[in-house]
């Protein structure tokens, strides 16, 4: 008994076992690299491919295609692949979510451990500055003053605002560099 590429379901179940293994045997290779190349994971691909087969061996006796066994079986994986991507997708949404909305409260000790260490830092960098730049940049940062107005108030340019403003970051980003990575991680999870 041998098989052939016009095969449907139908004849496969018909001739029994034996053949499910023979259709097995000749599709799994090719249906397993077309599935990698959709979700680019080897281990992944081989389980959706299987999971294909368990479902045609199933399901067979109630399955009606007026296709071919192969066309049927690629068209199958592709559809199995794709549900996997979408998958993984919503569970990659709602990891991201839930470590964003729900770790302030599972982690407020730490997460107050963390702010008051970013804050001392801080607090230390800006009282490391040059007294008119840091009065500016507070003036910027905290009192949210346009630099015109910061100039008005001084009695200085709006250039020196904005030199005294770069120079005063790049003085901060590099008293902080270490504490960035840890700034980052507490203004998303705000």
């Amino acid at each position: 008994m041998e098989l052939h590429a016009t095969d449907t379901v139908a004849v496969l179940y018909d001739k029994g076992e034996w053949a499910f293994e023979q259709a097995f045997k000749q599709h799994f290779k090719a249906l397993h690299a077309y599935a990698c190349t959709i979700v680019r994971n080897d281990a992944t691909a081989e389980e959706l491919v299987q999971n294909v087969f368990v479902r045609l061996w199933e399901k067979s006796d109630r399955i009606d295609i007026k296709q071919s066994l192969a066309a049927y079986l690629y068209r199958s994986v592709y559809h199995e692949s794709l549900n996997h991507l979408k998958h993984q997708k919503v569970k990659t949404a709602y990891q991201t979510y839930s470590s964003y909305h729900m770790s302030p409260n599972t982690e407020g000790a730490s997460r107050k451990l963390l702010l008051r260490d970013l804050e001392e830092k801080l607090d230390q960098a800006l009282q490391s500055l040059p007294e008119q730049c840091r009065t500016i940049f507070q003036m910027s940062r905290f009192e949210e003053l346009k630099y015109h107005e910061i100039a008005g108030r001084l009695g200085i340019s709006v250039k020196t605002v904005e030199n005294q403003m770069g120079k005063a970051l790049r003085l901060l980003r590099l008293k902080l560099v270490d504490f960035l990575p840890m700034l980052l991680l507490f203004l998303l999870n705000l």
